[in-house]
């Protein structure tokens, strides 16, 4: 259950509840009631479905006052504040990880111009991967925290799409580490692969391959595109939990299309390609913040005067 602000039209669904503002509020107050409305979510988990429009009417949460009324101003202040530091530190960040440069390259530029004229070759999937053996855990998705806490520190991989599978932490002691495979669902509602980057284990209901082909390595950019390349096999609304794709034994076998040139698997195409792509995306970032900060710059300015 989770409180979201919709500024366009939308439908809402048999399971989704609508509630609309008695008074006025001001856009940038808007964030401010949101999160006041998903700090009650615990109470509202805890009643039956058939009560809860009684006891969120019945609800009394604390908002910031002035004169016995709103203080909207400061709900517009604070946010503002917030996102300012926010919008701040991910600008820092984007400098110190060099990201902040999303001109393209030459090479990278024609990867994107010759995308609908490139080569594909078709390639079964069990002979450019493998699958990894991992220990089997003792502990099940139910008894592991949601967060890391303590000693559970290390993600773990179950069917789930969200977060790409990782939703629990369990102790990394006895656990088999992984890092830079793909990841796929055996018996899921949806069955995306993941490129994972980071450490994690495998929990239950699904599985992590790694490259395999030619024995050479393959970089993270590489790694990414071959990910949207499965799903194009894999992630299909014919599949779900009643209709399930399967495990490794079925999905090894099936074949997905790759960029070739002079007959092998281009890999620096796909490096460029992904290389591109992310360029420009982050330049919309970089763009965001740079208004942002701009316009935040402008308010403090005439807040002086």
């Amino acid at each position: 259950m989770d409180f979201f602000y919709r500024k366009r039209k939308w439908y809402a669904g048999q399971f989704v509840r609508k509630i609309t503002p008695k008074i006025t509020i001001k856009q940038g107050a808007i964030p401010f009631f949101s999160t006041i409305l998903n700090q009650q979510k615990p109470l509202l988990l805890s009643v039956l479905v058939r009560n809860i429009d009684k006891t969120f009417r019945q609800l009394k949460v604390y908002l910031p006052i002035t004169n016995d009324n709103i203080d909207f101003d400061f709900m517009e202040s604070f946010i503002s504040e917030l996102e300012a530091e926010r919008i701040s530190e991910l600008f820092d960040y984007l400098k110190t990880s060099r990201l902040d440069n999303c001109d393209l390259l030459a090479i990278e530029l024609q990867a994107l111009y010759n995308f609908n004229n490139i080569q594909w070759g078709k390639y079964k999937i069990g002979t450019l991967f493998t699958k990894i053996e991992t220990k089997k855990l003792t502990y099940k998705a139910k008894d592991l925290p949601t967060k890391a806490t303590g000693k559970n520190t290390l993600p773990c991989l179950t069917s789930s799409f969200n977060n790409q599978g990782l939703n629990y932490y369990a102790p990394q002691d006895g656990a088999t580490i992984l890092k830079n495979v793909i990841t796929i669902p055996q018996n899921s509602d949806v069955y995306r692969a993941y490129y994972q980057s980071s450490d994690f284990t495998v929990l239950s209901d699904a599985y992590a391959i790694k490259w395999n082909y030619n024995k050479k390595l393959i970089s993270r950019n590489q790694y990414l595109f071959m990910v949207m390349c499965i799903n194009k096999v894999t992630d299909l609304p014919i599949y779900s939990y009643k209709n399930k794709l399967g495990g490794w034994n079925v999905v090894k076998g099936k074949r997905i299309l790759l960029p070739q040139k002079d007959g092998e698997i281009d890999l620096e195409y796909m490096e460029n390609f992904i290389t591109a792509i992310q360029k420009l995306t982050i330049k919309s970032v970089v763009e965001y913040t740079n208004s942002k900060i701009a316009a935040t710059k402008k308010i403090i300015h005439n807040n002086i005067e």
